[in-house]
């Protein structure tokens, strides 16, 4: 059996090709470009591997994922104007015709962490925050996907300034400061002119960033209690995480037990930043069980 994966974020897509037992056999990054260019070379891609089961596509967003609404399988109101109302899982259906599995990029990884922690942790409940080009969360507890008539926007969540950063003007375009505006991957350009993986470790940058990011990890610590929270994309380097759990150890104060923080905010677990294409492989072949 063959397993599609679309891990589709904003600068690039992770296209992969794997195995039942979830071993990768083939892979390819495309840019993030437009619909046309970006979707047509991930179907030329799939369209080597006539076997192909399944496909899950693990999304930047918004999306819409309620089956019964009109636009089920689209990117909806995106700050990218060119994938507003794109017809994401209309247009690999078209072009593929087999059964796709559609949810959040973030969804996708913390599948592919559950997946990998479950034989260490009875049914782990998680959150995966993804802090990169943009920021978004999944979470998940009893093997399910937390979430109401859509998919969670925990990257938009409002934060309290951080008294070093009151004349910083966050760049979501809905908010300004939320955990988007004021933690995402291009706020270095916008802050300091110049590109995160430029900046210093010792950059006083960091410590404003990681109070956001504690605050954000207090909310969903006190929301939904999970036995991990675990943070990649490409700002979350391990000195930041760092700065992280103790900006979160002053903020949360002891008020609940949550264990050692080394081992309660963490990096991700599957390596090699293949979360999501081992989360995307599980729900393609849970798909494929479910319709047989």
């Amino acid at each position: 059996m063959l397993l599609g994966s679309i891990e589709a974020g904003g600068t690039k897509f992770v296209c992969a090709v794997g195995d039942e037992k979830f071993n990768e056999i083939d892979k390819k990054i495309i840019p993030t470009t437009t619909p046309e260019e970006t979707l047509g070379a991930c179907i030329e891609f799939f369209k080597q591997y006539p076997d192909l089961a399944a496909l899950s596509i693990a999304s930047f967003g918004p999306i819409d994922t309620n089956p019964a609404s009109e636009k089920y399988g689209y990117i909806t109101d995106t700050p990218k104007v060119k994938w507003q109302n794109c017809n994401f899982v209309g247009i690999m259906t078209d072009a593929l015709d087999i059964p796709i599995y559609w949810t959040t990029d973030v969804n996708g990884s913390v599948y592919g962490e559950y997946v990998n922690l479950r034989n260490k942790f009875d049914n782990p409940a998680l959150v995966y925050y993804t802090l990169g080009t943009g920021v978004g969360a999944g979470a998940i507890q009893n093997g399910h996907f937390i979430g109401g008539i859509s998919t969670p926007e925990m990257g938009h969540v409002r934060l309290q300034r951080h008294p070093a950063d009151m004349n910083f003007t966050g760049i979501c375009p809905y908010h300004h400061d939320c955990l988007e505006g004021l933690v995402s991957g291009p706020t270095f350009k916008a802050r300091l002119g110049i590109s995160g993986e430029d900046v210093p470790d010792n950059h006083p940058v960091w410590d404003i960033m990681a109070y956001y990011v504690a605050q954000a990890a207090v909310q969903i610590t006190a929301i939904l209690r999970p036995q991990k929270i675990i943070f990649g994309g490409s700002v979350s380097r391990p000195a930041f995480l760092e700065r992280v759990r103790k900006q979160f150890a002053m903020l949360w104060n002891d008020y609940l037990p949550v264990g050692p923080l080394d081992e309660y905010i963490i990096n991700p677990s599957v390596p090699g930043n293949g979360s999501a294409t081992l989360g995307n492989f599980a729900l393609a072949k849970q798909l494929v069980e479910e319709n047989k």
